[in-house]
């Protein structure tokens, strides 16, 4: 081992091997064992030279995301693997494209092009929610799913797509994330997934689903019409110094991205908040008094939105607790230090924001749900330590979007519904994004 490096507290390999087969089905609960071993940073050696190090001590964010973030790409994980199947867009790309491609999409989602949507959205939402079953168990997760994938693909097409073709995209998105999850984590089997044809059958799903938003593409191109939604915004969108639009296959890609990256992270937060208000009756009530309240100042929902204080602290303490994207991860160009250790380049670094927002160094009762948190003097103070939509540049370019369709989400079902606990516990499975499982609730006419 080169002595110019040291590393965390080391956790020995052969018991992480010991724990591989459960790590792979749920890491959350062997994380937290080791950090509450070897402390806020800890360290894997993997093979003669290579390490991994996981934290949850908000300095490593901090550093990796936001001061020296330049030093800092996205591992494989995501520029190999995710982009193989979604392609080279802002999510999995680095370095100068990544800054080329932020520059010209971020006009598309400026507060003004986003208030624009809301009509469009709040209408989708509401035809999605006539349907919930009254008065007995749901399994929430399906419906918000299926809602936060009908305001994504909505709002990127307005009417221009028919649903026949938004569901396919739907089925190839869930059925490539699965595979996905697959080749990430259990790497020694990708021989097997090639010889029996899995790889193939997805990459084909992949080009598939790439045809199918350029016919969409196409159509709106050729109609000529001008439609309030993501696709003219992107469209519209033009580089700087060319004064170019963006290629076609460029557009797929980020049309791929928003699909993948907005509608799950939001049906999961979604759906653990709706959890979350079944167990809270006394949070729900709080609610449900900012509804009358805003209702009885304002009729423009944009104005309404603005004035959703309390809706947005309850999400925000829901994101807290369970964010949807629950880790981050990254390698760095060349060598560092962090913190106080001297790192080598190519380090994979992993941050668990799940861990991070239950850290009690930052977090009083850290397994508490408390929305005070998030509101007057308190916010300040948590802010510093939250990060449900990532931080620095590379924060999600959709924050504005998703936040606008959650808040308006829970404001049409507390306006309307009492929601009941079913479930005792939450579960959780950990892919991609932070997945609840079985999640049960009652909706009981107010």
């Amino acid at each position: 081992m080169n002595k110019k490096y040291n590393y965390p507290e080391k956790l020995s390999i052969v018991n992480f091997f010991l724990d591989a087969e459960g790590i792979r089905k749920n890491p959350i609960p062997f994380h937290k064992k080791y950090f509450d071993k070897l402390g806020d940073t800890f360290s894997v050696k993997i093979g003669r030279t290579k390490h991994l190090i996981l934290s949850r001590d908000n300095e490593v964010a901090e550093y990796i995301l936001q001061k020296n973030h330049k030093n800092y790409h996205k591992s494989n994980i995501q520029t190999v693997y995710l982009s193989k199947y979604i392609g080279k867009g802002l999510l999995t790309s680095d370095g100068d494209f990544w800054r080329k491609q932020r520059r010209l999409i971020q006009p598309a989602f400026h507060k003004q092009k986003m208030n624009q949507l809301v009509v469009n959205m709040e209408q989708i939402i509401a035809s999605e929610l006539n349907e919930l079953a009254e008065e007995k168990p749901v399994d929430i997760f399906p419906i918000m799913s299926q809602l936060a994938y009908n305001v994504v693909a909505k709002s990127l097409f307005h009417l221009s797509a028919s649903q026949e073709k938004l569901n396919r995209i739907k089925f190839i998105v869930d059925e490539v994330q699965k595979f996905l999850i697959k080749e990430v984590r259990l790497p020694h089997k990708g021989w097997w997934f090639s010889l029996s044809g899995q790889t193939k059958k997805h990459a084909l799903l992949s080009l598939e689903n790439n045809n199918i938003i350029q016919e969409i593409i196409e159509e709106r191109v050729a109609s000529k019409v001008e439609t309030n939604d993501l696709l003219n915004m992107l469209l519209e969108t033009r580089h700087e110094d060319t004064g170019e639009g963006m290629s076609v296959t460029q557009l797929i890609d980020e049309i791929k991205i928003l699909f993948v990256a907005g509608y799950e992270t939001t049906a999961n937060a979604l759906t653990f908040t709706l959890y979350l208000l079944a167990k809270h009756p006394d949070v729900q009530q709080k609610v449900f008094q900012e509804i009358s309240q805003i209702e009885s100042q304002e009729s423009d929902t944009v104005d309404q939105l603005q004035k959703m204080t309390y809706i947005n602290a309850v999400l925000n303490e829901s994101m807290r607790l369970y964010p949807p994207a629950w880790i981050i991860d990254r390698q760095n160009v060349a060598d560092d230090t962090i913190a106080s250790y001297h790192v080598k380049k190519g380090t994979l670094i992993g941050v668990s924001f799940y861990e991070l927002h239950r850290n009690p160094k930052y977090w009083e009762n850290p397994e508490e749900f408390n929305p005070e948190r998030f509101l007057g003097e308190q916010k300040k103070h948590s802010m510093q330590y939250f990060y449900p939509f990532g931080a620095g540049p590379r924060m999600c370019i959709g924050v504005g979007f998703a936040i606008y369709e959650m808040c308006l989400t829970l404001f049409k079902i507390v306006k309307k519904y009492e929601i009941k606990p079913v479930s005792a516990e939450v579960q959780f499975n950990p892919l991609v994004t932070l997945k609840p499982v079985g999640v049960e609730v009652l909706f009981a006419k107010r």
